[in-house]
């Protein structure tokens, strides 16, 4: 495989260990050696040094059938900044006491690219369209948590992120161009919340709303996500997003007081 980049300062091998973490997928979670190095189009000698590596690090792990696995510890890679950002302590009891509230799940994501990824989630037992997760990532424009992300950006922030490929994999129903879209999220900004109805897949409805800092600035959206055959749009607007807001409220205050925490520096 070619760098993917001409800075000297890229190093070509921690690139290429990531490539093979993100070659595991619920499609893919035992692969053999040949299969890792296709996935990723490193030759194989390379890709068994790399994952002889994860494994000495905990990482992998080798089953008695020679195929490879990824262990639970690669969780820590997304945890760690989860920890440091201090959302997920934060927020925790507040969509907890949500999700009793309701009976549905709710889900905190931020912006990667034009890509919305979750980094916190409380979830109840229903079948829906799409599987959710910590790290699960889903195009930006087709999702509540995605428009009110967006409406926080400023102008050129906003036309630099919509510049960028999705990187999600999913085929949403809906594409809105970019007048379109310019529409929604000034309804988005003028409202202060967002509600999409199936158009990122059929089934799924959301509303969400914004999570700020304590000098006001978004970091993070929340929202409430129900099957569109169970709750119907007005329900999920007059009864769930009141409940929200004063959720989302709470996090943002929450979070203000912890952010304005001195911290002791790191030694």
């Amino acid at each position: 495989m070619s760098r993917r980049d001409d800075d000297p300062n890229f190093i070509e091998a921690i690139a290429r260990g990531f490539d093979v973490i993100k070659a595991f997928d619920p499609q893919a979670p035992v692969m053999a050696l040949s299969e890792v190095a296709t996935a990723t189009g490193l030759a194989r000698p390379t890709a068994r040094r790399i994952l002889l590596t994860l494994e000495s690090l905990g990482y992998v792990r080798v089953l008695p059938s020679g195929g490879f696995t990824l262990t639970a510890r690669v969780l820590e890679l997304g945890l760690s900044y989860v920890q440091a950002m201090g959302l997920w302590g934060v927020a925790r009891p507040h969509m907890e006491r949500l999700v009793a509230r309701t009976r549905e799940s709710t889900s905190i994501a931020q912006l990667d690219g034009s890509d919305i990824v979750y980094v916190a989630r409380v979830a109840v037992p229903k079948l829906i369209t799409l599987s959710v997760g910590i790290g699960t990532r889903f195009p930006a424009r087709q999702t509540s948590l995605g428009k009110v992300l967006l409406a926080g950006l400023e102008p050129e922030e906003l036309d630099k992120v919509l510049a960028e490929p999705s990187r999600a994999g999913v085929e949403p129903r809906h594409r809105p161009d970019r007048a379109e879209l310019d529409a929604v999220l000034q309804d988005v900004r003028a409202k202060g919340w967002s509600l999409t109805d199936e158009e990122l897949a059929a089934g799924i409805r959301s509303v969400a709303a914004p999570l700020r800092d304590g000098t006001g600035r978004v970091v993070a959206a929340m929202n409430v996500t129900v099957h569109a055959a169970e709750t119907s749009v007005e329900k999920l607007r007059g009864e769930y997003l009141p409940l929200l807001l004063q959720a989302a409220g709470d996090v943002s205050a929450d979070f203000a007081r912890y952010d304005s925490i001195p911290r002791r520096p790191l030694a």
